[in-house]
C-alpha cells in the first residue's frame, strides 16, 4: 500500500514538474544548476526543456499563425546566356533555397517562382528580411570528393544535371538516375578522380557535397573517361530529380539578386493561433467530462493519463523544434482524441470482464491483453498515412504528418503503459467496487 501511493504521487509529480516546464521552460545557466524560469536567457545557457512560448529554441509557428519575412530573388543572366535553359535552371536554384531552408528547421517556409526569371521566399517567425537572408547564404557550394576529403571536381566543372528514366545498359531493368555532363575541363578532373577512386582498397564512394552536406556518394567501380556520367540507385522519380537538381544547383550560370525585402503578417489573421488554442482547450475539457461520466474511476484516470500525453508532446515538439501551423495543431488535436479513443476500448474491455464475474484487478489486466491487438493495429494504419504524407508531401502537410505521427505514438505509449498504472494503483487502494469502474 505504501509503495502504491508512493509511485502514484511520483507519476502525479512528473506530470506537474514537466506541465510547469513546458510553460516556464527548463534551463541550465551558463555558470551553474538547472533553473526552470522565464527570466533567465536561453543563449546564456544549455536549454534542456524549452518553454512553449519559447520561439528561438522550441515550437516555431508557420507563416499562417505569425507571419515572418518574404524575400523576392531575381535571377541575373550573364550575356550570351542559354534561354532554352532558364527552366531547368530555376528549378534548380529553387531546390537549392528549399534545400537550405530545410537544413536550417524551417520545414514549412514557402518558395516559389514568380514569373520567368523570380523566386519568392517566405519564411516563417523571422520579422527582419535581413536574418531571412543570413538564413539562406550565399551561392551553392558543390563539391566532388573521396573519402579522405580530397576535392577532385567543383560545380562550376558541371555542365548540366537532369534526371532520366531507362535502362543504363542491356542487363539493367529501367529505372530512374541521374545523368551529368561535364565541361572539357571537368571530364578529365572526373576522369583522374575515378581512376584514382576505383583503386582505393576501402572506400570507394566518391562523395558529392552540397554547402557541407553529403547529398549522395555513388560507389566509382572503374575509371571514367568520357564528357558525362551517370548515378544509379533505387531512386523514385521525385528523389532522382531533387537530387539532379541539386546538383545542377551548384552548376549555376546566374546568379540570384534580392529586388525585394518585406516582412508578412500572419495569413489567418492575428488571432488564429489564440482561437485555435481555445477551440482546442474546449475540446479537451469536454473530452474529459465524457469520460469522467461514461468510465467514472477509470475515466479520470484517463483524463490523467492525457495530460501526462499532453505534457510529453508538448516537450518532444519542443525539443525537435517542430513547425508548427494549424494544421499541424490539427494533427495534435486528432491524435488527442485518439489517445482518448484507445481508453474506450480499454475500458469497455474491463466493463466486460468485471460483468462476467473476474475481479476488479484481473479484469484490468485481461481488459488491456484484449485491447492491444485493436489498438496497435488502427495505430499502425494511421501511422502508415502520416508516413506517406510526411515523405510525400510539403509545406504544412509535412507539419501535420509531423504531429499526427508523434502524437499516435505518444498516445499508445500513455493508454498502455500510464493508464495501466494508475489503474493499478487505484486496486492496490482497495477501491475494488465494479460500479467505481463503470461496470
Amino acid at each position: 500500500m505504501k509503495k502504491s501511493i508512493i509511485s502514484f504521487l511520483a507519476v502525479m509529480l512528473i506530470i506537474v514538474f514537466l506541465g510547469v516546464s513546458v510553460i516556464t521552460g527548463l534551463y541550465i545557466p551558463a555558470g551553474g544548476g538547472a533553473s526552470s524560469s522565464t527570466d533567465t536567457e536561453p543563449e546564456k545557457g544549455r536549454t534542456i526543456i524549452p518553454s512553449v512560448f519559447d520561439s528561438e529554441n522550441g515550437i516555431r509557428r508557420g507563416l499562417d499563425l505569425v507571419g515572418g519575412s518574404s524575400i523576392t530573388f531575381e535571377a541575373e543572366l550573364p550575356e550570351g546566356y542559354d534561354n532554352s535553359r532558364l527552366s531547368a535552371d530555376m528549378s534548380s536554384a529553387i531546390e537549392i533555397l528549399r534545400y537550405r531552408l530545410t537544413l536550417e528547421g524551417y520545414t514549412e517556409a514557402q518558395v516559389s517562382q514568380q514569373g520567368d526569371n523570380r523566386i519568392m521566399v517566405e519564411i516563417p517567425q523571422i520579422k527582419n528580411p535581413e536574418d531571412a537572408v543570413q538564413v539562406l547564404g550565399q551561392t551553392a557550394q558543390l563539391v566532388f570528393a573521396d573519402a579522405d576529403g580530397t576535392q577532385w571536381l567543383a560545380g562550376s566543372d558541371i555542365r548540366s544535371a537532369s534526371s532520366e528514366y531507362g535502362s543504363t545498359n542491356q542487363s539493367s531493368l529501367p529505372g530512374y538516375y541521374i545523368s551529368l555532363q561535364f565541361t572539357k575541363e571537368g571530364a578529365t578532373k572526373f576522369a583522374e578522380a575515378t581512376a584514382s577512386i576505383s583503386k582505393r582498397t576501402d572506400d570507394r564512394s566518391m562523395y558529392i557535397i552540397l554547402d557541407d552536406q553529403v547529398i549522395s556518394y555513388p560507389t566509382v567501380n572503374q575509371t571514367i573517361d568520357s564528357d558525362g556520367c551517370v548515378i544509379e540507385g533505387s531512386f523514385t522519380e521525385e528523389g532522382a530529380r531533387q537530387l539532379a537538381n541539386l546538383i545542377g544547383s551548384g552548376a549555376l550560370p546566374f546568379s540570384l539578386k534580392q529586388v525585394e525585402l518585406r516582412a508578412v503578417g500572419p495569413q489567418l489573421g492575428a488571432n488564429a493561433l489564440s482561437t485555435s488554442l481555445k477551440a482546442a482547450i474546449i475540446g479537451i475539457i469536454l473530452v474529459a467530462i465524457f469520460m469522467v461520466i461514461m468510465y467514472r474511476l477509470p475515466g479520470f484516470v484517463s483524463v490523467i493519463a492525457l495530460g501526462f500525453y499532453i505534457v510529453i508532446e508538448a516537450v518532444i515538439l519542443g525539443l525537435l523544434k517542430v513547425n508548427l501551423s494549424l494544421p499541424g495543431i490539427a494533427g495534435i488535436i486528432l491524435s488527442i482524441g485518439m489517445a482518448v479513443d484507445a481508453n474506450v476500448v480499454i475500458f469497455e474491455r474491463i466493463k466486460e470482464e468485471i460483468r462476467n464475474g473476474k475481479t476488479v484487478k484481473s479484469s484490468i489486466d485481461a481488459g488491456f491483453k484484449r485491447a492491444f491487438t485493436a489498438i496497435l493495429d488502427s495505430n499502425i494504419t494511421t501511422l502508415i498515412a502520416a508516413g506517406v504524407l510526411f515523405f510525400f508531401g510539403s509545406g504544412t502537410i509535412v507539419g501535420f504528418a509531423t504531429t499526427l505521427g508523434l502524437g499516435v505514438i505518444i498516445s499508445m505509449f500513455t493508454a498502455l503503459t500510464v493508464t495501466h498504472f494508475l489503474l493499478n494503483r487505484m486496486v492496490d487502494f482497495k477501491i475494488k467496487n465494479p460500479k467505481v469502474y463503470g461496470a
